[in-house]
């Protein structure tokens, strides 16, 4: 059953929202250094910012550390690799709904995000570069520190902290996370930050469009205080606050006791009231069909599929494309090269646009529309390239071409 495309997203946009997404665009290219008349019309963007009240995450000073760290062509490469497989338009209105359409705070926002990217978490350079094959090794080295780290890690995908399987009715990916498997203080909190990207950035793999959220569901069984862990928590709401916006779909906290009332009252304080409402509390498997088919729970929340998690460790060939540094890079060089069309084919269409001539608009799209759809057939062909292969991958469910198999055989 086709997915219907929400408001506020590509293809079902309103003529208001379409010209802040332009707006956003003008900004953005003057940022990456791309001269045109639209760019030459924006005022300076570092002169940018959002009162203090309004910048839960201080994200101010992250946009303005941004421009003063990195150059022009850093935040439109690093831009571009976070793009993946994703229309560059979906990934700006995601910011742009998040702050209510407010272009300003939604560029300051994606800017702050860019370095946190490339410069704090290093999400593209190497916890996805490196992934669980660098944890196989770091388990193996007899340094104690290398050993822990990659113990840690591949602990939680070992336990099925978190793990990925199925969608729920609205197509979007499961995210379960079972919080008796977390103990506080048995992963350090650079591993527990690792993971958590890590599964987000995996979950990025598994949207087709126009899915662009997934369900988390936070499986509550025989919760304890002893896994009760704060600090990975407000990790964890800074990522889909911050650098993650407009990613949840739904969050079923499932089966949590009455003694989890407490830590709620605490967490529910530190959430966007947005996000807060996207929360729903979940006891049994009646409860979830709302939201899941009970053909697609899995028997260990008392649903109909037999189905259960089971880690495959890293092979040690499943890599090897990654060793082809030259085709690498000729790729690389291949993407940015669709990714300056997708650039000069929005400031045709930006100027198509300024001139209200709906033939030039049409035409402009058309052609910008041809080199989204090719970056998005291209990052596939990149992918084992750049991507260390994943415990998905493997077990192909993510199939290599951007298809997604949760159900084979169904």
């Amino acid at each position: 059953m086709p997915v219907e495309q929400p408001p506020g997203t590509v293809g079902n946009l309103t003529h208001e929202q379409e010209a802040k997404l332009q707006e956003f665009w003008k900004l953005a290219l003057k940022t990456f250094g791309v001269k045109s008349e639209e760019t030459k019309q924006q005022s300076s963007v570092s002169s940018l910012n959002v009162a203090d009240d309004d910048d839960k995450h201080g994200q101010s000073k992250e946009f303005q550390q941004a421009l003063a760290d990195m150059s022009p062509e850093e935040i439109r490469v690093t831009y571009w690799n976070m793009v993946k497989h994703d229309n560059p338009d979906s990934l700006f209105l995601r910011f742009l709904r998040a702050r209510k359409w407010n272009v300003k705070k939604a560029f300051i926002m994606f800017i702050s995000t860019i370095r946190w990217r490339s410069k704090e978490i290093k999400v593209d350079d190497d916890i996805m570069r490196n992934g669980e094959a660098l944890a196989q090794k770091q388990s193996q080295s007899a340094d104690p520190a290398e050993k822990k780290k990659g113990q840690d890690f591949l602990d939680q995908m070992r336990l099925g902290k978190s793990y990925l399987h199925g969608v729920d009715k609205n197509g979007r990916p499961i995210c379960v996370v079972r919080v008796r498997m977390h103990k506080a203080g048995e992963q350090s909190e650079e591993s527990l930050e690792r993971f958590t990207v890590y599964v987000i950035e995996t979950t990025r793999m598994m949207l087709p469009p126009p899915v662009e959220t997934a369900t988390i569901v936070f499986d509550m069984s025989n919760f304890s205080l002893a896994n009760m862990d704060y600090a990975p928590v407000k990790f964890m709401i800074k990522c889909f606050e911050a650098n993650y916006p407009e990613s949840l779909g739904a969050v079923l906290v499932h089966k949590a006791p009455w003694l989890f009332s407490g830590v709620w009252s605490i967490i529910k304080g530190w959430l966007d009231p947005v996000v807060a409402g996207k929360v729903h509390f979940t006891k049994n498997a009646n409860d979830l069909e709302k939201f899941i088919p009970r053909d697609r729970i899995v028997k260990e929340l008392e649903g109909n599929e037999n189905w259960e998690y089971k880690y495959a460790e890293p092979q040690p060939d499943e890599n090897k494309a990654m060793e082809d540094t030259a085709r690498r890079d000729a790729l690389v060089t291949e993407r940015q090269e669709i990714a300056k069309e997708i650039q000069d084919a929005t400031v045709s269409w930006l100027s198509a646009s300024s001139s209200k001539d709906k033939e030039a608009i049409s035409l402009a799209e058309e052609r910008r529309n041809g080199f989204i759809n090719r970056l998005r057939e291209h990052y596939w062909v990149l992918d084992p390239y750049i991507r260390s292969r994943s415990l998905y991958d493997r077990t192909n469910v993510i199939k290599g071409d951007g298809k997604v198999e949760f159900y084979p055989g169904a």
